[in-house]
C-alpha cells in the first residue's frame, strides 16, 4: 500500500526565512533586535512548549530585562480553586471556558510587570504564556506545539501549565487542556497572526525550526488554496486491531492500533517543506487564520472558525467490540459542557470480515429502566451487561454505511474497519458498557451512565433504525464511468455524505464550502484544477483530504486499473 504518513505541503521562500536549530535561530533574532537601544521581544508560547529549553535558548540574547510571564500568575492553590468549576471532579469531561488568561494573573503582579517593562532601556524579553499581552512588543516570536505532542509528553509525565500536575492522571490533564487552557492560548493566538515576527516550530525536542512571520502567513494563505492532507496520528487501544498495520505501513511489531486522527484540524498538523526543511505547524492555525477561504462563508457564519467535519478510522480487524455508547444531544452538551453543537456521527466500514457487525439502537420491546438497572448493575460489578438482549446486532459489510444521530445507542463490533464521519466535537461519548474490560493503564475505563441516561433516544429502536439508519445509499445520478449516491447523515445530523464511483475524471466543485474526502477504494487518484490554479495532487487509498472551498472546481481522476471510490463530506446548506 502506498498511505502517505507523512504528507506535506511545498511553499518557496527566501532561504533566509526558514533557520533550523539553536545557533541559526538565536543569531537571527539577535540581528532582528540589532541596534535598536530599548527594544521589547516578546515570546508567546503555547501551553505545551518546553520551556526549559526553549527559555534558555533565548537567554542566550543576554537580555538587560527579562520577565517570565510565570511570575504574574496567581498563587497555584487560587488557580485551582478558580478552575475547579471548570474542570471538575470527573475524569474525562469539564465545562468550556470562554475567559481569558488574565482571569488568572495576580493584578498587582501584573501591573508591576508591566511598569518595569514600559520603563527598562536596553533588551527586554517577555517570555511565556501571554507574553504578547503584558507587554506592547517591538519583535513578536510565537512558540507554538501540536496538540497530539503535547498529549504525548502529558504521557511522558509533563503537566498542565497552570497546574504543576505531572503525575495526575493523563485525561484528567488532557481535559485541563482541552477545556481550558487550549481555549485560552487559542484566544491570544487568533489575534496575534499579523503581528508574529518570528514562529518557532517546537514539537521536536532540541531541533527546533523558525520561520519568518510573512513565511508563514505565505504558507497558510497558499494551503487554503488547494487540496492538502493533515498529518494523521496513530494510537492503540484495548480494542483495537491489525488493519492499519497493512494498509498504513505501521510497525507490525506493535500489539494493535485502535484510532487513527486523518482529518482533524483540532488535533491534527500540517507539514510544510520549505526549501527542504519540514515546518510544523498545527492545523488549527489554519482554521483560525484563513477560515473563509477553507470553510467557505456559509459554514463560517455558522460554526466560527472551527472545523466542523471529523473523519477518523477506528480498527477493531482482529480485534474487540468498541465499548457501548450514546453522544450528548445538542441541548445536553451546551447545558452541561458549554459546547455549540454536538458529535453527530455515522460508521462508513472500509473493510470487514464475515461475521462484522454494528450495534445500533435498542431493541422493540426494551423496558428503558430494566435496560438503565443491568447497565447500573453491570459498572458497580454485578452482572455483565448482556448487550444482545437490549441493542440491535446488524450484519456489516465493506461499504456499508451506518448514521448515528446524536442519542443512538451504538458500538462497532469486532472484525470492523470504520471510517468515521461525524461532527467534530469528538470527546464527548458516553461509555455505558465497556465489556468489563480494564484501560491500556490498567485502571477502569470511565463509565459515564449518568449522562448516558439523559440522552438515549428511547424512540430509535428496531424498524426506525432499521428503515431509517443502516444502510440507506441512493443512487443519484448514474452514467457510463459514472455513478453518484447519496449514503448519509440523516436529516437530523449537520453533514452531508457522497460516494462517488469513477472510472474517467469527476468534476466536482466545493460549492463555497469545504469538502473532506476519503478514498475508500482504489489504489490512487489524482486531484487537479481545470484552470492550473494547484499543482496536481495525489492520493492513495484509505487517505483523507480536505479541499477548501475557496478551490472552486477540480477533477478527481484514477491513477489505476479499475476506478475508484470516493466519499465525500459537506455541511448541509
Amino acid at each position: 500500500m502506498n498511505y502517505d504518513k507523512y504528507p506535506t505541503i511545498k511553499y518557496d521562500a527566501e532561504s533566509s526565512s526558514v533557520l533550523r536549530g539553536w545557533d541559526e535561530i538565536v543569531k537571527k533574532l539577535s540581528a532582528s533586535v540589532g541596534k535598536r537601544g530599548k527594544c521589547v521581544i516578546a515570546v508567546e508560547t503555547y501551553p505545551g512548549v518546553d520551556d526549559a529549553e526553549v527559555a534558555a535558548a533565548v537567554r542566550s540574547l543576554d537580555p538587560d530585562l527579562w520577565v517570565d510571564t510565570r511570575s504574574v500568575l496567581l498563587p497555584e492553590e487560587r488557580i485551582r480553586e478558580a478552575i475547579a468549576p471548570i474542570i471538575t471532579d470527573d475524569r474525562v469531561f469539564g465545562r468550556m471556558y470562554f475567559g481569558e488568561l488574565r482571569d488568572f494573573q495576580d493584578p498587582e503582579r501584573l501591573r508591576a510587570a508591566e511598569d518595569v517593562i514600559s520603563g527598562a532601556d536596553g533588551l527586554t524579553v517577555v517570555y511565556g504564556f501571554g507574553a504578547s499581552q503584558i507587554a506592547d512588543p517591538d519583535v513578536v516570536v510565537y512558540a507554538d506545539m501540536a496538540r497530539w505532542e503535547i498529549q504525548m509528553r502529558f504521557r511522558r509525565g509533563a503537566p498542565n501549565y497552570l497546574t504543576s500536575n505531572g503525575d495526575e492522571d493523563v485525561l484528567r490533564k488532557f481535559k485541563q487542556g482541552y477545556f481550558l487552557e487550549w481555549r485560552l492560548a487559542d484566544r491570544i493566538k487568533r489575534r496575534l497572526f499579523d503581528r508574529i515576527d518570528f514562529y518557532l516550530d517546537t514539537n521536536r525536542a532540541g531541533d527546533p525550526v523558525m520561520i519568518t512571520g510573512d513565511v508563514l502567513r505565505g504558507a497558510l494563505e497558499s494551503a487554503a488554496k488547494r487540496p492538502f492532507r493533515t498529518v494523521p496520528y496513530f494510537d492503540p487501544g484495548v480494542w483495537g486491531g491489525q488493519w492499519m498495520k497493512k494498509v498504513c505501513g505501521l510497525d507490525p511489531d506493535a500489539k494493535n492500533y485502535a484510532w487513527c486522527f486523518d482529518g482533524v484540524p483540532e488535533e491534527n498538523s500540517l507539514y510544510f517543506e520549505i526549501n527542504g526543511v519540514r515546518v510544523e505547524v498545527p492545523a488549527s492555525d489554519l482554521v483560525f487564520y484563513r477560515p473563509k477561504e477553507l470553510l467557505g462563508p456559509r459554514v463560517f457564519a455558522r460554526y466560527g472558525a472551527e472545523f466542523p467535519i471529523r473523519f477518523d478510522f477506528l480498527d477493531t480487524m482482529g480485534g474487540q467490540n468498541l465499548s457501548l455508547q450514546v453522544h450528548p444531544t445538542t441541548d445536553y452538551i451546551r447545558d452541561k459542557f458549554g459546547m455549540s453543537y454536538t458529535q453527530d456521527e455515522s460508521y462508513y466500514i472500509l473493510d470487514a470480515e464475515e461475521d462484522a457487525c454494528v450495534y445500533l439502537g435498542v431493541k422493540e420491546g426494551v423496558d428503558e429502566r430494566e435496560m438503565l438497572e443491568a447497565l447500573r448493575e453491570a459498572k458497580e460489578g454485578g452482572k455483565p451487561f448482556d448487550g444482545e438482549k437490549y441493542v440491535n446486532r446488524f450484519p456489516a459489510k465493506k461499504h456499508d454505511h451506518f448514521l448515528i444521530p446524536a442519542g443512538t445507542v451504538h458500538c462497532s463490533g469486532k472484525n470492523c474497519m470504520v471510517l468515521e464521519v461525524s461532527a467534530t466535537p469528538y470527546i464527548f461519548t458516553f461509555k455505558l458498557w465497556d465489556w468489563g474490560r480494564l484501560g491500556l493503564d490498567g485502571k477502569p475505563r470511565p463509565i459515564h451512565l449518568e449522562h448516558g441516561e439523559r440522552v438515549i433516544q428511547w424512540d430509535r429502536r428496531t424498524e426506525w433504525v432499521r428503515n431509517n439508519l443502516v444502510d440507506r445509499a441512493v443512487i443519484e445520478e448514474t452514467c457510463d464511468g459514472f455513478s453518484v449516491e447519496k449514503t448519509g447523515l440523516h436529516e437530523l445530523e449537520p453533514i452531508e455524505t457522497k460516494r462517488y464511483t469513477v472510472a474517467g475524471t469527476l468534476q466536482l466543485d466545493t460549492e463555497d464550502t469545504v469538502n473532506v474526502l476519503n478514498l475508500v477504494e482504489g489504489v490512487s487518484a489524482v486531484i487537479e484544477s481545470p484552470t492550473g490554479s494547484f499543482a496536481p495532487f495525489e492520493v492513495h487509498y484509505a487517505e483523507t483530504f480536505i479541499v477548501p472551498a475557496a478551490v472552486g472546481e477540480y477533477t478527481v481522476r484514477p491513477t489505476c486499473v479499475g476506478g475508484i471510490k470516493l466519499l465525500r463530506a459537506t455541511v448541509k446548506q
